[in-house]
């Protein structure tokens, strides 16, 4: 299915419905919290390299000049570096994090399915898929960048879309990376209130395991990923044999 036919499909599909997907995303988790809970350890563990690139100009000072960094304000040269470096720490690690999203979201959809079949966390790490994800994420760059000079409002709108392409690469993924991004535009504009009410209850559930004396959200967090997983199948639908054939 080509962009213009998802696209007509999208449109043609019912409207989300908050309940629904929020009460089977719910269900759905009980049989994921053990594979999101892995994929966050995933996430930190692949962030760490970035955030050593990130801290270089620092961690050089430090040896080259430990006095420099006795003062309260960080040397012209070293803040320069890091703001250079910066967009590099961001991309890198949004690679990995959309890389990792949507085999969560593969993951949720077997488990939906009932199939029992390994977890592959790495999916899209093999076979050159890593560099569609690359893609994506410097789009997903460039959108974070465009709603935050739009008064901070415009993030509040491309929130949206942007919460839909784990699921367009998982799910997708004959779509090259710019109609991957213009579909979760178009299932994102028709369903955004919902989609965005979504988002936030989610996000608000999965946070209560600070509860469980703040350790308990390593287990929690990622159910605010599960109704991506639900937006997609009610607001797209699967078509199985496509679905196999583009990988």
């Amino acid at each position: 299915m080509n962009l213009e036919n998802l696209t007509q499909h999208i449109k043609t599909k019912p409207d989300l419905d908050f309940g629904t997907i929020f009460s089977r995303s719910i269900e759905l988790f009980k049989k994921v919290w053990l594979q999101g809970f892995i994929i966050l350890l995933l996430t930190f563990v692949l962030m760490l390299p970035f955030y050593i690139v990130l801290y270089i100009p620092m961690i050089a000072l430090g040896i080259t000049d430990p006095d420099s960094l006795q003062h309260n304000e960080l040397p012209p040269m070293a803040a320069i570096a890091m703001t250079i470096l910066m967009p590099v720490f961001i991309i890198g690690v949004t690679t990995f994090a959309l890389a990792l999203n949507a085999a969560f979201l593969k993951i949720c959809r077997e488990k939906d399915l009932g199939k029992e079949s390994s977890d592959d966390y790495f999916f899209f790490f093999k076979e050159g898929r890593l560099g569609k994800v690359f893609i994506l994420a410097l789009y997903t760059f460039g959108l974070s960048i465009a709603g935050a000079m739009a008064c901070g409002v415009g993030m509040f709108y491309v929130i949206v879309p942007v919460s839909l392409i784990p699921a367009f690469l998982a799910f997708s993924n004959h779509l090259s990376p710019l109609e991957m991004v213009k579909a979760s535009f178009t299932l994102g504009n028709k369903n955004w209130l919902v989609i965005f009410g979504l988002i936030l209850v989610s996000a608000f559930v999965a946070q209560l395991g600070f509860i469980l004396c703040c350790v308990g959200v390593l287990f929690t967090a990622m159910l605010g990923k599960v109704p991506v997983y639900y937006m997609y199948k009610d607001g797209v639908g699967f078509n199985e044999v496509e679905e196999i054939s583009s990988y």
